[in-house]
């Protein structure tokens, strides 16, 4: 395959060769190909909106049952927070 390079992009490649770890214009790509395809991979979609607000809000609230930080209870440290 052959590619042909705009001045931009042979410059940004002639600068990896000569202060970058790739001995090769082959390495560049490729480290570049894999860069691009990290950074547009979803890592998780969110799909469309089908709880109401209600829903979303029991939901959150159950999630936080239980909760702990550093062995307390969120709720008891909203409850310090208001003896002052």
């Amino acid at each position: 395959m052959n590619i042909r390079l705009t001045p931009l992009s042979e410059k940004l490649l002639q600068e990896q060769l000569a202060h970058g770890p790739y001995n090769t214009p082959e390495e560049v790509i490729e480290r570049a190909l894999e860069t691009l395809a990290e950074i547009s991979a979803p890592h998780f979609t969110l799909g469309p909106a089908t709880k109401g607000r209600e829903e979303a809000v029991a939901d959150i609230l159950e999630l936080r049952k239980g909760v702990k930080l550093g062995g307390l209870k969120i709720t008891d440290l909203i409850h310090e927070g208001h003896k002052y």
